[in-house]
């Protein structure tokens, strides 16, 4: 399994209601991905950034994923070039399944 963090800056004055709303948008499409485990949401009002962790079967699904045109819609929405960093992810302990995955 590979985790991918991927952040990107969000425009001056986006409000937290924004950024919910961008995530409740993609989100359908995110849970159709054969290839992704799971995704939390990540929001930093501090910084004006937000973003993503991911866990992915493969790096190659990730980088799939997250090709030219998804970076391209990206830059179009929030005027951000994203960061992307992946990590091999030998186990995960999830309390709410109730279940260790190794990978």
């Amino acid at each position: 399994m590979i985790s991918e963090l991927v952040m990107f800056d969000l425009p001056a004055g986006m409000t937290r209601a924004e950024v919910v709303q961008g995530m409740r948008e993609v989100a359908p499409a995110w849970r159709r991905n054969p290839d992704l485990i799971r995704k939390t949401f990540l929001y930093d009002p501090a910084n004006s950034r937000t973003g993503a962790l991911y866990l992915w079967t493969t790096r190659a699904a990730a980088e799939a994923a997250h090709d030219g045109a998804w970076r391209q819609r990206v830059m179009d929405k929030y005027g951000s070039v994203p960061t992307l960093q992946y990590f091999e992810t030998p186990l995960v302990v999830d309390n709410a399944l109730g279940e260790t995955i190794e990978g």
